[in-house]
């Protein structure tokens, strides 16, 4: 199977997905899928998986005659909170942006309007981003299910729920980090040897990185570099090279505890090394569960999409991390240099990090277990999803192209 070739600019390409972007993609003419084989010459193509954002690939799965399964990189607490708040209209009441909100079906839960991106905070949403949404979303209610990186002992009671009250069946077959084996490079990066080096030392290394989409203005990095430098902790920050301009001697002042990369780097080989003991993290789905896997607590700075969701996953539900501290509590706040000073030092020596570091290390076990071939949950689950689709059968009848 091919995908034609598509009229979207590199430019188009490395900025965030926009509505107009994923009309040409839905366009037959400039993206349909096609067999460039007889139907019947071609080898039987039992399900496909497609990115969430991809809502037109459920006509074609079902125009060939298989499942689609949908994949967004989310958990399912996560899908589980803004199902319910959506759905009892949550966004839509008299209280503040950053007043808490109790979630209804999950009592414990409580969040605010600030944790969801503000195109959903209006009481009648509309615009090209939201009728993406629902084209999404509708897609996504009439595919066979969705396959989630995650595992069942991480989040059960949200497992369970999608299971019971979704329309389609949530299918955990992570953590895929773990599908991965590490890769043996033949001469170590600067990067390495330097946590190997800190590591001889007896001192423990802070990592810390934000992704690769959020924008992080040159105020917020000032007081960012100014918490790191004052808190005395050892760190390696990696950083963009939009971001690179610290200025003001920083890398010079800090050269003897901090490095700053700003490169490429392998995230899960720096979580793995021994010196790391806590991640300053933007809170990303698949930078979440790399650091469960290493065992390592998180320092939560949540800053766009769901991850406001995912950093309360984090500190209030499986209790692995900790968060920052806005200047003025808000989800969507300025951090100070004091504020964050205070917290790395807390995650970093703190009697809170010495309980979250204990608490990531069983999830850790938990993950390794769940990926154990044949006994582990997500292999299971894996098994059992393909059991099922061994068994299904077509509504139509395959067309050919």
């Amino acid at each position: 199977m091919l995908l034609e070739s598509l009229p979207v600019s590199r430019a188009q390409i490395n900025s965030p997905p926009s509505h107009s972007m994923f009309r040409l993609l839905e366009q037959p003419s400039s993206c349909n899928l096609t067999l460039n084989v007889p139907v019947q010459a071609m080898p039987r193509v039992s399900f496909l998986v497609s990115d969430g954002f991809l809502w037109w690939t459920l006509e074609s799965a079902t125009k060939f005659g298989f499942p689609r399964f949908v994949f967004y990189g989310m958990n399912n607490y996560s899908s589980c909170v803004s199902r319910s708040v959506f759905a009892n209209q949550l966004l839509n009441g008299p209280e503040s942006d950053d007043e808490l909100i109790t979630v209804t079906g999950f009592p414990w839960i409580r969040l605010t309007k600030n944790d969801f991106d503000p195109l959903f905070k209006y009481a009648e949403p509309k615009g090209p981003q939201f009728e993406l949404f629902m084209d999404q979303a509708t897609a996504t209610s009439n595919s066979f299910g969705t396959i989630v990186n995650s595992f069942y002992k991480l989040e059960p009671v949200f497992v369970e729920h999608l299971n019971r009250e979704a329309k389609h069946k949530a299918w955990c077959v992570g953590p895929l980090c773990l599908a991965d084996p590490t890769r043996v490079e033949l001469q170590k990066p600067t990067w390495i040897e330097w946590l190997d080096q800190k590591l001889e030392q007896g001192r423990s290394v802070m990592y810390v990185a934000f992704g690769t989409q959020a924008e992080i203005s040159p105020e917020q990095l000032k007081e960012i570099s100014s918490g790191l430098e004052e808190s005395n902790v050892n760190f390696l920050w990696v950083i963009r090279n939009k971001e690179s301009e610290l200025g003001d001697g920083f890398e010079e002042r800090v050269k003897d505890r901090g490095l700053i990369v700003k490169e490429w780097v392998d995230q899960r080989e720096i979580l793995l090394h021994q010196s790391i003991q806590g991640f300053l993290s933007h809170c990303g789905w698949n930078s979440v569960m790399e650091s469960i896997c290493a065992g390592v607590p998180i320092l939560a700075w949540p800053m766009m999409a769901e991850q406001p969701l995912n950093a309360r996953m984090v500190v209030e539900e499986i209790k692995i991390g900790l968060r920052v501290e806005t200047c003025n509590g808000s989800v969507r706040g300025f951090v100070k240099k004091e504020g964050l000073e205070k917290m790395v030092k807390e995650l970093m020596e703190g009697n809170k990090g010495k309980e979250v570091r204990k608490k990531v290390k069983q999830y850790a076990q938990m993950a390794n277990k769940a990926m154990e071939e044949d006994t582990g949950s997500s292999w299971r689950s894996l098994n059992m999803l393909m059991s099922e689709i061994s068994n299904f059968t077509p509504q139509d009848k395959m067309v050919e192209a």
